[in-house]
């Protein structure tokens, strides 16, 4: 397979290439034609490139696939833009479903409350005969009726878990918002299932949509038991249109019986699919997130002195179980959202490190929303991956209403630091947290460009002195991805031996004006030489 005909990008390193051939699934040839590779037009098919741009396919450093699934499957209630559209949606989705037992949704817009705070009174007044269970897009609250309380068996005498939050009407009794996973698990625990073919399915199409935006890898960063088995199920039925690495979410309640699975999983997993499906990394949720007040902070909230967050592990217990995973060979990645959490992530790969011994262990801190200063140069300095979510730096809706009145404006005015860390000499990737927000890595990479929305606000952009440059960013998306993934040399670029994992572009990028870099489409995606988009 010859491609020609268009601007090819071998990456930041390779720079442009005359041609492109590609022979059973890699890369042979990037320049003109050599002794025993067919010349174009003999023996091999030709790929016009229509005047676009090839380059190596995207990869996403952080996403949840089966979430993102999921979400297809029930009340489409995402671009609802009011508690009544919510509730008009869900309604709907019960009368067309009558025999569903639990009806479950996703992903509501928190901003449409003044506190992201939702009453189970509201959803009654849509349906009352069935539980419903709805997250919001955060994925760290979820919003019930009363009788999915009534079924979780929570009122007013039922104390807050360990590790999340019942929010209470001034009675005490449930307002109907649960926060964070120990409160969430709740509901989830008694909840109706989805079907094992149903996670299939939502697998087969949340992959498909992956490779529909030009990527070609994902890290699943949050893969629970049942997972596996949904991933070996869908790799059983080939329904993976794309390679993935899943990330198995280490629990701290049950941390002791969990290590000793890890190993016998993986293979399982490996054995499964290769060179389709790893399982090489460990999730570990340091904290929360700010808008619910549970991201882990240096100093208290501004809207709520009282508290600094709900930190997930104790920082020894994060050391120790960190320390035991990378003892096993799995890599680590941990979400960090607040600056104590970056800080305790830092922490413990420091730690393993010390107590482990030197190796190249690549380790990655996800999110990375606030970072103090003294913080800054130890991503280098540990050799630590910055997975960044590049749609979330700009200042939209969730920014203003909930996030910055948390934290106030000096703590607001330094988020997302991407081209802080950049310049610390530390390895950056991008990943889309999908279904959080948007797998549209184009669409991330204009904002890591530009600091704004859709609209191209604010003027200059948000925080500008944290933009990067264009090539930067497809880096991020591209060979910063391969690093974090242990597969530089085989993807991210392309050069003699490299997996022909390719994506073509409407137009170049680098010649694309950053306030339209939002309009260029994805025209082509292949996986080792296979088109899958």
């Amino acid at each position: 397979m010859t491609f020609t005909g268009g601007t090819i990008w071998g990456g930041a390193a390779v720079g442009d290439l005359p041609r492109l051939l590609v022979d059973g699934g890699v890369v042979v040839e990037t320049g003109p034609g050599g002794a025993g590779v067919p010349e174009t037009g003999h023996e091999t098919e030709v790929v016009d490139l229509d005047g676009g741009f090839l380059m190596p396919a995207f990869g996403d450093g952080h996403a949840h696939p089966v979430l993102a699934g999921l979400e297809g499957l029930g009340p489409r209630i995402r671009a609802c833009r009011s508690v009544r559209e919510i509730q008009d949606a869900v309604r709907a989705w019960a009368d067309g479903n009558p025999e569903t037992p639990w009806i479950l949704g996703g992903s509501y817009d928190a901003t449409l409350t003044p506190d992201g705070m939702f009453d189970a009174r509201w959803l009654d007044e849509a349906v009352d005969d069935r539980p419903v269970v709805l997250r919001a897009w955060d994925y760290h609250t979820v919003w019930c009726n009363s009788a999915a309380l009534a079924k979780a068996g929570i009122d007013a005498d039922t104390p807050d878990p360990p590790g999340g939050r019942i929010a209470r009407r001034p009675d005490g009794s449930p307002l109907g918002t649960l926060i964070e996973w120990d409160a969430v698990d709740l509901v989830a625990a008694v909840a109706a299932p989805w079907s094992r073919a149903q996670k299939v399915e939502a697998l087969r199409r949340a992959t498909g949509e992956l490779a529909r935006h030009g990527i070609t890898w994902v890290q699943d960063a949050w893969v629970d038991p049942d997972d596996v088995e949904t991933y070996l199920a869908a790799a059983a039925a080939d329904a993976l249109a794309i390679r993935a690495d899943l990330a198995f979410r280490a629990d701290p309640h049950r941390w002791a019986g969990q290590r000793g699975e890890l190993s016998a999983t993986r293979d399982l997993l490996e054995r499964a699919a290769p060179g389709r499906l790893t399982a090489r990394t460990v999730k570990f949720f340091v904290d929360g997130i700010i808008e619910n007040r549970t991201a882990h902070l240096l100093d208290p909230y501004s809207d709520h002195r009282c508290t600094r967050g709900m930190p997930v592990w104790g920082d020894q217990a994060l050391r120790e179980a960190a320390a035991e995973a990378d003892r096993q060979g799995f890599a680590l990645h941990l979400h960090a959202i607040g600056d104590a959490g970056v800080r305790s992530a830092l922490d413990a790969i420091e730690h393993v490190e010390r107590v482990n011994g030197p190796r190249d262990r690549r380790p990655v801190v996800a999110h990375a929303q606030l970072v103090s200063p003294d913080d800054l140069d130890r991503f280098a300095a540990l050799g630590v991956v910055a997975c960044f979510q590049p749609l979330w730096a700009r200042r939209d809706a969730v920014m203003r209403k909930l996030t910055i009145p948390r934290i106030g404006p000096e703590r607001g005015g330094a988020q997302y630091r991407i081209g802080s860390v950049l310049r610390s000499g530390a390895r950056v990737s991008f990943g889309s947290d999908w279904p959080v927000t948007s797998p549209d890595v184009l669409a991330g990479i204009a904002t890591a460009v530009t600091r704004q929305d859709g609209d191209g606000e604010p003027a200059g952009g948000w925080l500008p002195g944290e933009r990067i440059d264009v090539v930067s960013a497809l880096s991020a998306a591209t060979a910063g991805v391969a690093y974090q993934a242990f597969a530089e040399g085989r993807r991210g670029t392309l050069v003699p031996g490299a997996d022909a994992d390719l994506v073509w572009l409407s137009a170049d990028p680098r010649a694309t004006p950053p306030e339209r870099l939002h309009e260029i489409r994805v025209r082509g995606t292949w996986l080792a030489g296979h088109r899958v988009h």
